[in-house]
C-alpha cells in the first residue's frame, strides 16, 4: 500500500496546511497483526482559538470538556485524531510530552516551563482489522506523529490514504483513511479540512455507485486526493471522458456491470472479515479567519454537514464522529457584517465532504490476517 504527497495549484497545498502555519504529521504500523495509527496537527507556536461538536453516540476523546467556550482555556498548541479506539487516546499523552518538553502549553507556575499542554484527541475504532486485537497506538506514536508534523516547512503537502490514523480506516465495507481539501473565500480567507472517514455507514450510493459526496461538487482544484488517476472528482471509470464531465462537475455514474461485480466482491469480502465495519469519522476544520471560541464551535457544529453528505447513515450510535475547528487568526473577519461568519460556516462543511471524497479516492486495498478491505478505485476503476 502506498501513500501520496499531492501538491494542487502553485503555491497551495489543497489541504489543511493551506492555512498557515499548521503542520501534519502521521505515525503508525501495516503489517506483523498492525492496521493503526495516530495523526497530529500542529499548531503554530502559541497555539490555535480551537473548539469541538461532537455528534456520534459513541465517542472516545481526550480534553474536549476544556474546548467548551465557557471554559478557561482559550489555545491549544496540537490536536490528536488516533485509531486503536479508546485505547490509541494513549497517543495524546507522547504529545502532551514533547510540547512540555519545549515550553509550550498554558502557563501555570511563574517557570516558563511550568506548563500544561492541552491536547485534545479523538480516536477511530480500528481495533483487529490487522489481525492483533492489541495493535494499537501508544505515547510513541503519537510522539512519532508530532516530530513527523514539527519536520515539515509551513504549507507542505498533506499525505492522504492510509497514513496515521487512516491507516486502517474502513468506510461501511470499503477501505477509508484520511483525506484533505482547502479553499481561499472571495475574502480572502482560507477553510480547510482534514478527516479520518471510517464509518459504519457508507460513502458510496448503492444504486449507482457513484460517491456520495460526488454529488456535491468536489473539485478537484481544492482538494488533496491522491488518486494517481486524473482528477480528484472522476466516479470510477477510470476515462478521460469521465474525467472531463468531473471537471464539469457532472456525475457520471459507472456501468451497471462494474457496480454489480463490485457488491458481488465487497460482500465476499465482508463474509471473510474478522472485525466488524466499525465507526467514527473524524475532522479537523482550520481557517485563518480570526474567531471567538464560540464562532468556532459554531464552524464545527455546521462542518458536521459535510460528513452528512458524505456518509449515509452517520451519527449513528456506534459512531464517535467529532469535529475539531481551529483558528490561527491571521485574517479579521468584516466587522460591519454581522453574517460574515457564514461564508466559513458553509466552506468548513464543503471541505469536509471533498475531504472525505478524497480519502475514499486516495485509498487502497489492503488484506490482513483480520480481513480484506478493498478500496473504491479498485472496485470501480477498471
Amino acid at each position: 500500500m502506498t501513500t501520496r504527497d499531492v501538491p494542487t495549484e502553485s503555491g497551495r497545498a489543497g489541504g489543511l496546511t493551506d492555512v498557515a502555519g499548521l503542520r501534519v504529521g502521521h505515525a503508525g504500523r501495516l503489517g506483523d497483526g498492525w492496521l493503526s495509527g495516530t495523526t497530529v496537527v500542529l499548531a503554530p507556536e502559541g497555539g490555535a482559538v480551537a473548539a469541538v461538536d461532537v455528534r456520534g453516540g459513541g465517542p472516545g476523546t481526550r480534553e474536549t470538556d476544556a474546548l467548551d467556550p465557557r471554559n478557561l482555556v482559550q489555545r491549544v498548541e496540537a490536536v490528536v485524531l488516533t485509531g486503536g479506539s479508546a485505547y490509541g487516546l494513549d497517543a495524546a499523552g507522547g504529545v502532551m510530552a514533547w510540547l512540555e518538553e519545549r515550553g509550550r502549553g498554558v502557563r501555570v507556575g511563574p517557570d516558563p516551563a511550568h506548563v500544561v499542554p492541552v491536547v485534545p484527541a479523538a480516536c477511530v475504532f480500528d481495533l483487529g482489522r490487522g489481525g492483533d486485537f492489541g495493535a494499537r497506538p501508544d505515547a510513541a506514536t503519537g510522539r512519532a506523529a508530532v516530530v513527523d508534523a514539527a519536520a515539515r516547512e509551513s504549507g507542505h503537502a498533506v499525505a492522504v490514504g492510509a497514513v496515521g490514523a487512516g491507516i486502517g480506516a474502513v468506510v461501511g465495507q470499503v477501505k477509508g483513511g484520511v483525506g484533505t481539501a482547502s479553499t481561499v473565500l472571495a475574502s480572502g480567507i482560507t477553510v480547510a479540512a482534514l478527516v479520518v472517514a471510517n464509518a459504519a455507514g457508507s460513502g458510496i450510493d448503492p444504486r449507482t455507485g457513484v460517491l456520495y459526496g460526488q454529488f456535491f461538487g468536489t473539485g478537484a482544484e481544492d482538494s488533496a486526493v491522491g488518486t494517481g488517476t486524473g482528477t480528484g472528482t472522476g466516479t470510477g471509470t477510470g476515462t478521460e471522458d469521465n474525467a472531463d464531465a468531473a471537471d464539469a462537475d457532472i456525475v457520471v455514474p459507472p456501468s451497471p456491470e462494474v457496480h454489480a461485480a463490485a457488491r458481488r466482491r465487497l460482500a465476499e469480502a465482508a463474509a471473510r472479515n474478522v472485525a466488524p465495519p466499525l465507526n467514527t469519522t473524524l475532522a479537523v476544520v482550520a481557517t485563518d479567519a480570526a474567531l471567538t471560541k464560540a464562532q468556532a464551535q459554531k464552524l464545527a457544529g455546521t462542518s458536521h454537514d459535510g460528513m452528512a453528505r458524505a456518509v449515509r447513515p452517520v451519527h449513528l450510535l456506534n459512531d464517535g464522529d467529532t469535529v475539531f475547528a481551529l483558528s490561527t487568526g491571521a485574517r479579521s473577519l468584516a466587522e460591519a457584517d454581522p453574517l460574515a461568519l457564514n461564508e466559513v460556516l458553509a466552506a468548513g462543511a464543503d471541505m469536509v465532504t471533498r475531504a472525505i471524497v478524497g480519502a475514499l479516492l486516495a485509498a487502497e486495498s489492503v488484506e490482513t490476517p483480520g480481513g480484506t478491505f478493498l478500496a473504491y478505485r479498485d472496485l470501480y476503476q477498471q
